[in-house]
C-alpha cells in the first residue's frame, strides 16, 4: 500500500509529508521538543491538547514557534 505525500509549508520551507501527518506528527518529524513551542496553521494557533487531533493538509502553512527565554 502506497502512502500518499502532501507539500505544506513549514516556517517558509516547503516539506513532504505523508498524508495524514497531525501536528503533532510533524512536531515528532522534526524531532522537536515540545515544550515552548506554539504552532499556528494557516495563521491560527493550533493548541497543544489538540495537536494530535489537528490533521494537516497539502498546501497549508504550519508556523512553529518556540519561546527564547533571556535577559
Amino acid at each position: 500500500m502506497k502512502v500518499m505525500a502532501m507539500r505544506v509549508t513549514v516556517n517558509g520551507e516547503a516539506t513532504d509529508l505523508p498524508a495524514g501527518t497531525s501536528v503533532a506528527d510533524l512536531i515528532a518529524l522534526l524531532e522537536l521538543e515540545p515544550r515552548g513551542i506554539a504552532v499556528a496553521v494557516d495563521g491560527e494557533v493550533v493548541t497543544r491538547r489538540t495537536w494530535g487531533e489537528r490533521p494537516l493538509a497539502a498546501g497549508e502553512r504550519i508556523e512553529i514557534l518556540s519561546i527564547a527565554q533571556g535577559g
